[in-house]
């Protein structure tokens, strides 16, 4: 059978606020019927309305987080590796030469750099499932583009949630209150449902991106667009994807928004480029600028943000703006980001295994640009990019 003698880890998210999990019972009982032994930590399904007694079910055993680690070849994750302080033990410690862990490890983001040297230290096999390239037969692995969806609408529900004025229009016996200006930045998977959510919810809509096609989506769906004047050749790469633009050209883009941001009450980043760290788009300037009450969710920070001054994992105030930069978006949206993540993680896993071996294949463009860390290197080329600028050492 295809996963005969392989066993699979699925340990439990250890990031606060985390509720995800990497598999689902659903997907376990495929792991368990191709020939592979899935191992679950206790209680690593509880945040998203999965038991223990499910994955026994499903044909897993549940065990406690060391024999996780130290039983499977494979390790399954939602979120990158974490200092576990139970255990007073980095995750990344927890993991052996040649073990091979798939998880969202965000590689070119500055924060993460040191992580991944430690995984390179450690000599595991580590693949990105945001590097997953845009082409057909990933489709059913894009666990980004699942992922998004639920950021993208969740990220507007906060940003509402945090307001302290309407989004519609509203007729009142006093007169009329003004709706809202909801600007999102990036009209991928996450910026278009954050558009359609804020449409939805009665916000005036201003959509902005470099790639014309993706602008003209998020027209489509109500928005009115904020003209960037950035050559397509500059702007698009393989897939569809954006560039990183030069830096003389990410200076007039900021300069095209500024004015938009200003008059906007909720904006929204999700500008990426895959592999690479998020570009700044919106500067300290540019937030002394908005009114106070106005508020920024920064989607994008997993990669290093959008915004100069989002901190990752925390919701600060800055000149009376409050900026989000809350890492697991989709985490408080468990149950269905579970379920779409744990059967893109299936597919991908599905790729990578043959015979009942790992198969690092670097013809195949899914594992070239996913893999980041192996044989003790580092290889992923936007992560390499990423420690240069910052005059880091691989």
């Amino acid at each position: 059978m295809k996963y005969s003698g392989l066993t699979i880890g699925v340990p439990k998210e250890i990031l606060k606020g985390e509720r995800r999990v990497a598999a689902t019972p659903e997907t376990t009982a495929l792991f368990v019927k191709s020939g592979a032994q899935v191992v679950v930590e206790e209680q690593a399904g509880l945040g998203a309305f999965f038991s223990d007694q499910a994955y026994r079910d499903a044909g897993a055993v549940v065990a406690d987080v060391r024999q996780v680690y130290e039983q499977a070849q494979i390790i399954l994750k939602v979120k990158e590796p974490q200092c576990n302080e139970e255990l007073e033990l980095h995750e990344c410690d927890l993991m052996r030469p040649g073990q091979v862990l798939i998880t969202f490890l965000h590689p070119a983001s500055p924060s993460n750099h040191e992580m991944v040297r430690r995984l390179a230290n450690r000599g595991v096999t580590a693949l990105t499932l945001d590097s997953i390239p845009r082409i057909s037969r990933a489709q059913v692995m894009d666990a980004l583009t699942s992922m998004s969806t639920v950021a993208g609408y969740k990220a507007v529900i906060k940003a509402a949630n945090l307001l302290p004025k309407f989004l519609p229009l509203m007729g009142t016996a006093v007169g009329m209150i003004q709706p809202a200006q909801v600007t999102v930045i990036g009209a991928g998977v996450a910026g278009l449902q954050a558009l359609a959510t804020a449409k939805r919810l009665g916000a005036r809509v201003f959509a902005a991106d470099i790639r014309p096609d993706a602008a003209e989506q998020g027209q489509s769906l109500g928005a009115r667009l904020v003209e960037l004047g950035i050559p397509q050749k500059l702007a698009i790469g393989r897939g569809g994807y954006a560039k990183c633009l030069p830096p003389e050209w990410l200076q007039k883009e900021r300069e095209a928004l500024t004015e938009t941001v200003a008059e906007s009450d909720i904006v929204i980043l999700s500008a990426l480029v895959p592999g690479k760290e998020a570009p700044i788009l919106i500067t300290e300037e540019m937030v002394r600028a908005m009114n106070p009450g106005s508020i920024i969710v920064d989607i994008s920070i997993d990669q290093g943000g959008n915004c100069a001054l989002t901190e990752a994992g925390r919701s600060r105030e800055h000149f009376g703006v409050i900026i989000d930069g809350t890492k697991n978006i989709p985490g408080t949206m468990p149950t269905s980001s579970t379920a779409l993540f744990a059967k893109n993680v299936f597919q991908f896993v599905n790729n990578l295994v043959h015979e009942g071996e790992v198969a690092l294949n670097l013809d195949d463009e899914i594992i070239k640009d996913t893999l980041v860390t192996e044989g003790g290197r580092i290889v992923h080329e936007g992560t390499l990019e990423s420690m240069r600028l910052r005059g880091g050492n691989p």
